[in-house]
């Protein structure tokens, strides 16, 4: 896994703090809205999650921390999103004996206009 280096996670986390703050002060100030979602879409792809603020702990996790220690806390955290992942696929599953009614293939489909 390809990390990002400290300088650039810590830049951007600090650039994420300060619109954050200034965002909090003016919530109605569309352009500053914007500048802070701005930030956190960066942090995002920066630090490879989906919402900001799980970016924004990521990211500060990864500075206290070595690379190796914070590769591992990513796969424990990986393993167990699979592990929840997977058991929600399980109950989604249809239960034995229930009829399931299946469409045959779109090739052998044909059309009121194809005859």
């Amino acid at each position: 896994m390809l990390l990002p280096a400290k300088a650039e996670v810590a830049r951007q986390l600090r650039r994420y703090r300060a619109w954050e703050r200034v965002m909090l002060a003016a919530p109605n100030d569309r352009t500053v809205r914007a500048t802070f979602e701005d930030s956190g879409y960066t942090l995002c792809v920066l630090m490879g999650k989906r919402c900001a603020r799980e970016a924004a702990d990521a990211a500060e996790r990864y500075l206290r921390t070595n690379q190796v220690t914070y590769l591992q806390e990513q796969q424990v955290t990986c393993l167990q999103d699979q592990q929840v992942t997977c058991l929600q696929d399980q109950n989604e599953r249809p239960r034995p004996g229930t009829a399931v009614r299946r469409r045959p293939p779109a090739a052998e489909r044909r059309s009121p206009a194809g005859r």
